[in-house]
Formats: C-alpha cells, sequence, structure tokens
C-alpha cells in the first residue's frame, strides 16, 4: 500500500530537516578546520583543502536534492545535477591541488 500524503509530507519534512542539520554540522566543521579559526596551526595543507571542498560538494548535493526540490525531479534532472557536480568540484579541487 503506497503512503499517504499526509505520511509522505511527514517524511520530507524529516528528510528536510536531518539535511539541515547535517548542512549546519558541515559549515560548523569546515569552520573549525581553517587554519585561521582554531587554536592549533596546521601544516596540512592541500589534505585539510580536499577535506573542505568535499564538505562544500556534500553540502552542494544537500542543497540541491531538498531545497530545489530535485529529489523529486525526473531522473535525468537528478542524474545531470549530480554529474554537474561532480564535474565542477572535482574541477575546482583540481586546479587547486595542481
Amino acid at each position: 500500500m503506497p503512503p499517504t500524503t499526509t505520511e509522505a509530507s511527514k517524511r520530507d519534512k524529516r528528510a528536510i530537516g536531518v539535511s539541515w542539520a547535517v548542512l549546519a554540522a558541515a559549515t560548523v566543521l569546515a569552520w573549525l578546520l581553517t587554519p585561521g579559526e582554531s587554536e592549533a596551526t596546521t601544516t596540512v595543507g592541500k589534505e585539510l583543502v580536499a577535506v573542505i571542498v568535499v564538505l562544500a560538494a556534500i553540502k552542494g548535493r544537500l542543497i540541491i536534492r531538498y531545497f530545489m526540490e530535485v529529489r523529486h525531479a525526473p531522473r535525468w534532472l537528478r542524474h545531470t545535477t549530480d554529474a554537474w557536480l561532480a564535474i565542477l568540484w572535482t574541477t575546482l579541487l583540481t586546479l587547486y591541488l595542481i
């Protein structure tokens, strides 16, 4: 039996709430990892940048999926936005690391 509209609405609200919490946590984590904001000095450099870029890519996907309603879009659009994000963040990371 398919879920009712009320059940689907509750599930959507819960998913949006969880994605918002993950976005907030990723933002705080990226902020804490930046060398100017943490008390610890770091010599990690490129590895740290890679972690922050990966966090940004995850945040971008969550925003597109849950706050731009792409999760309910046709499959081709979901795949296109995922491919665009992968190409964008891979290019940015590659250009920085070269």
